[in-house]
């Protein structure tokens, strides 16, 4: 994205973390929108065969979380780990190998390429060189950069416009009404759930999100996540799907918050190719 910043005045961070393990309580089923009960693998651990590029809905699981999912036992360190965690940041194993931060959950959710996760496993440590927040936008001043790299900042397409706006590349433009779970919470911390991409299930439920993928910048209307996230007639917020679909009411595939300010000082561009995927050509998954 051509756009000026202050990049060069980020610090960066190293940040301690570990693949967390899946977590369930002992009566195991959850309801559906419909009432329906249901026992799925989903949140925490290492999930294979998920990226950025695949789709975000359809698999027989509950609140995706692609590849490894990680946290830091300790409760201070791991605010730390969810707060300065940034979308396109290194996340490196033991062994040296990297990939890249996509988003955040209730957990810091990391992408390797195949066979990577293959090969780590629960309880394995993994350092995030977190560099990002306090990210700002020279030109814009009514934008606020949350969880974002400068390094994803300048794969981005766009930037600024001769009239001043903000060109950005959205894959899909999301209703207001299809804000759910994580309204009111930081913008700097775990997701947005989305309503209405609930695939296989009944059609009032539908908000034409169903085709979403894991890794897709979408455009958040009338959202305002300047400072934590709720509903603001007139703004935008541009996010990263960062998890699957969710059969809990209220919830679904989720983006972490990239920037956000008045619709008005953006311009959006529908671009079916403005995923992650697309911005790191290194491999078939970051």
């Amino acid at each position: 994205m051509k756009v000026g910043n202050n990049a060069d005045r980020l610090v960066t961070q190293v940040l301690a973390g570990e693949v967390w393990p899946p977590l369930a309580d002992r009566n195991g089923y959850r309801v559906d929108a419909d009432g329906r009960p249901f026992l799925l693998p989903g949140m925490g651990g290492v999930t294979l065969g998920a990226h950025p590029g695949d789709p975000a809905t359809g698999y027989a699981a509950d609140h995706l979380e692609p590849g490894l999912s990680i946290r830091h036992r300790d409760p201070d360190a791991n605010m730390a780990l969810q707060f300065l965690s940034c979308v396109g940041n290194v996340v490196r194993l033991a062994d040296g190998t990297e990939g890249v931060v996509i988003g955040q959950h209730a957990y810091v959710l990391a992408d390797f390429p195949e066979p990577v996760p293959a090969g780590v496993t629960v309880g394995d440590q993994v350092t995030v060189l977190a560099r990002g927040q306090g990210l700002r936008l020279a030109d814009h001043p009514l934008l606020t950069v949350k969880n974002c790299s400068p390094d994803l900042l300048a794969r981005m397409p766009g930037g600024t416009r001769a009239d001043g706006r903000l060109e950005v590349h959205v894959a899909a433009r999301v209703p207001a009404e299809a804000m759910g779970a994580g309204v009111g919470m930081p913008s700097e911390f775990a997701n947005t759930d989305l309503m209405g991409a609930y695939a296989g299930l009944s059609a009032d439920l539908s908000l034409g999100l169903e085709g979403l993928r894991v890794g897709d910048f979408v455009a958040l209307e009338d959202a305002d996540h300047s400072y934590g996230r709720g509903h603001r007639a007139g703004h935008v917020t541009i996010g990263v799907i960062s998890t699957g679909h969710c059969l809990l009411f209220g919830h679904g595939p989720g983006p972490s918050t990239l920037i956000s300010g008045p619709a008005a000082a953006f311009h959006l561009v529908d671009d079916p190719d403005a995923n992650l995927a697309a911005l790191y050509p290194e491999g078939a998954a970051i």
